[in-house]
């Protein structure tokens, strides 16, 4: 178990102080999947750095499996890291070795015999996905296949933590797909714990099942990822969750009631939805925003409806729309 208490990190540059990370408390469960996810300068890969140590909190803790990381010599240190790995956006293999020699450095650093750690990297490139890379350098493998290689090399000392620090963000949605799923096949497979930190919340609903929302430094909003994604209460989380449809109250124009209407999958129809909502409850709604698509016969996107009347017809529309498998619904103004 990781647990994060009071964790706070600045940073003292030329402006002045800058503060990273503000009374951060989160607790990652083993074997979770779990996402920390934000815009630009929200904090996630400070924070990330914190958890194995690569940053010293400036107060607070972090506790592994019960101990305070933050208390641990530089000796103990080094050997508590051995059970923390972490793979990086720019892959960060060494480009004049091979992927086997590659895989094998972390083991070498631990003093593990050649042939034991070159036996260990072979079975790692199987796990992969790349047994007949061994002898390859890095400049000769696509930015997928250089991942893969970095989780192998990341996997080599029996890790119990993998940190993933914006992974997926140098690849093609295509790749990042089988970049996850070989995660998520890993995660299974061995039991560990894993961290995604992302700016895409394409990412963390793909393979995550908790996430923790960072904005400004401070944890915005935090829970399974199914209801952050179904229910986001933070300005933070919808603005994440709702990327097109996003709108504060007084971003939105006019003196009428305001519905996001969020389509996930829902069945699409000949029939126009909200024209229908109109003739089968005589509910007047106009289409503020519409971000929709189509995909195999299903709708998803976001659409924000302005609602003319008091209180009761809003509460109608919500449950005229709610109605319809695949969508989700909810008052803004």
């Amino acid at each position: 178990m990781i647990e994060l208490k009071s964790l706070n990190k600045t940073f003292e540059t030329a402006d002045g102080t800058v503060e990273a990370l503000k009374d951060i408390n989160l607790t990652i469960n083993d074997g979770d999947i779990y996402g920390i996810i934000g815009m630009s300068g929200a904090g996630k890969s400070t924070l990330v750095r914190c958890i194995n140590m690569l940053e010293k909190p400036t107060s607070g803790q972090v506790l592994i499996d019960g101990v305070d990381m933050t208390t641990l010599s530089e000796k103990e240190l080094r050997q508590k890291r051995r059970n923390i790995t972490m793979i990086f956006q720019s892959f960060n293999l060494l480009m004049q070795r091979t992927c086997l020699k590659n895989i094998c450095f972390p083991l070498e650093l631990s003093g593990v015999k050649k042939q034991e750690a070159e036996k260990r990297a072979s079975e790692l490139l199987k796990i992969v996905g790349l047994p007949d890379k061994a002898n390859a350098y890095p400049a000769q493998l696509s930015g997928g296949q250089q991942q893969r290689i970095a989780i192998a090399r990341a996997l080599a000392t029996d890790p119990k933590v993998l940190l993933c620090d914006e992974a997926t963000s140098a690849l093609d949605p295509r790749t990042t797909h089988q970049i996850l799923s070989l995660i998520r096949s890993i995660h299974d497979q061995l039991g560990i714990t894993v961290i995604i930190i992302t700016h895409q919340m394409s990412v963390v609903e793909e393979i995550c099942n908790r996430v923790a929302i960072l904005d400004e430094g401070q944890v915005a909003e935090e829970g399974e990822v199914a209801e952050i994604f179904s229910s986001p209460k933070s300005r933070a989380a919808k603005r994440l969750v709702y990327p097109e449809g996003f709108a504060d109250t007084e971003e939105i124009g006019g003196n009428d009631h305001k519905i996001r209407v969020v389509f996930n999958g829902a069945q699409a129809t000949e029939k126009p939805l909200i024209a229908t909502m109109a003739i089968e409850e005589h509910i007047a709604a106009s289409i503020d925003f519409a971000s929709t698509r189509n995909l195999g016969g299903r709708s998803y996107g976001t659409m924000i409806l302005g609602i003319e009347g008091d209180d009761q017809v809003v509460q109608r529309a919500l449950t005229y729309l709610r109605k319809n498998e695949g969508i989700r619904v909810e008052e803004i103004r």
